[in-house]
């Protein structure tokens, strides 16, 4: 089965050579899922032909945020409307999450209550896990179409089902601990708040559920259902 990589950012250039670039990071999450990968650098305007490129499709995340003016932004929601009226097994992580909750008619907007970074507890679809999160921008009000399948109490919209179609999650299970650390040391200081970055970093070996969740998205693609 072969899935396309809609790429909505680049790893900074001081953590591309240890970790790859974000289709990369992806590949290595999702490894030994009898999946094939094909890519796409929307964030640098290069588009698939069509939705039947590939048999599914998963847009990552991004340090823009989906609100922003930016050139590749609505062509983006144009091609996430015709994957989902295709009805291909589409998964969007962190900005993939509110990029495609905003092309359906919800709503993203940057969080009052500031940033979620490093290991967070989540109930996913019933299932406690752990998972790194990433994120000061949440979706504020979900599409109609959108089930919760996680909440909590910082963020309400953790993790998004559309029926048989699309599944969405705002944290990030394909960070491991080198590139956190990673982004911890190069992207968040003078960004994230001390406190946070700092908390994040004293959390940093906590164990994570990220194969769990590859599961859970190879399931999806393959049989369009989360369990």
């Amino acid at each position: 089965m072969k899935i396309g990589i809609l790429q909505t950012g680049h790893v900074p250039d001081d953590l591309i050579g240890e970790n790859g670039n974000y289709p990369e990071i992806f590949e290595r999450f999702l490894s030994g899922q009898g999946l094939t990968f094909e890519h796409y650098a929307v964030v640098d305007n290069v588009f698939p032909d069509s939705v039947d490129a590939a048999d599914g499709w998963l847009i990552t995340g991004s340090k823009y945020g989906a609100y922003e003016d930016l050139p590749w932004i609505a062509p983006l929601e144009a091609l996430i409307r015709d994957i989902y009226a295709a009805g291909l097994p589409l998964i969007g992580v962190c900005f993939g999450h509110q990029i495609i909750a905003q092309a359906l008619g919800g709503k993203v907007e940057k969080f009052a209550g500031g940033w979620s970074i490093g290991a967070q507890r989540y109930a996913v679809n019933g299932t406690d896990v752990t998972l790194n999160a990433w994120h000061q921008d949440q979706v504020t009000e979900r599409p109609e179409a959108a089930q919760v399948v996680s909440s909590t109490a910082f963020c309400e919209n953790a993790a998004l089902l559309y029926g048989d179609r699309v599944f969405t999650i705002q944290p990030h299970p394909e960070i491991d601990r080198t590139y956190l650390k990673g982004l911890l040391d190069v992207r968040a200081p003078g960004v994230v708040p001390e406190p946070i970055r700092k908390a994040a970093i004293d959390a940093i070996d906590t164990p994570t559920h990220s194969a769990q969740l590859a599961d859970m998205f190879a399931l999806f693609f393959k049989e369009k259902r989360i369990a």
